[in-house]
């Protein structure tokens, strides 16, 4: 009855309590070592970030499984790893303080069309890594852009420069007149000609 098989299915190659553990540890770890490397790693901007996220799953394997290919042992890891995610994302719900200060703020890129240097270099993006993510978005150039972002999920949202229309042109030049207008008025008053 205790075939090899079985053994190897069922009997975890280390204790119950480890396999708890190791996979906790892992997890806290990953989420922290993200956060302090940056929005970039999961904007993926090239291939050497995609790369990272490939490896990176498979770098930490063996800290959570150890000694174990037991398929309850995988169960037990898998059921850890995703109760501890489950139990976070609760947790951070509830506390919308602590998330933020866990997810970190956006990155202004770009603010009135103008490209902020400081903010790119401070996230290690180059110009040339955001002019191929815009473009993956539908825009020619950067200078279509009235702002662009990289928010705390290391996603870049752009938002289009606005073409003003035949409307927009005459409004501007009625509140123009307006103004001149009014200006006159108060001279008038002033000079006591009204």
């Amino acid at each position: 009855m205790h075939s090899p098989l079985w053994t190897d299915l069922l009997v975890p190659g280390i204790p119950v309590i480890e396999k708890i553990l190791r996979p906790i540890v892992v997890y806290f770890f990953l989420v922290a070592a993200l956060r302090l490397s940056g929005k970039r790693e999961l904007a993926q901007l090239n291939p050497f970030d995609l790369v990272v996220l490939l490896t990176l799953s498979n770098t930490v394997q063996n800290a959570i499984i150890g000694n174990d290919n037991s398929l309850l042992g995988g169960i037990i890891g898998a059921t850890t790893l995703m109760g501890v995610n489950y139990a976070v994302i609760r947790i951070l719900y509830r506390h919308a303080r602590l998330s933020r200060w866990l997810k970190g703020e956006p990155t202004v890129l770009i603010e009135h069309g103008r490209l902020l240097q400081d903010r790119l270099a401070q996230e290690a993006i180059t110009v040339e890594e955001l002019t191929e993510a815009a473009r993956k978005q539908g825009f020619e150039s950067l200078e279509t852009i009235e702002r662009a972002e990289l928010d705390s999920a290391g996603q870049l949202v752009f938002t289009p420069r606005r073409v003003p229309t035949e409307q927009d042109r005459l409004a501007e030049v009625l509140a123009g007149l307006t103004a001149v207008v009014d200006e006159l008025r108060h001279l008038r008053q002033q000079l006591g000609l009204a």
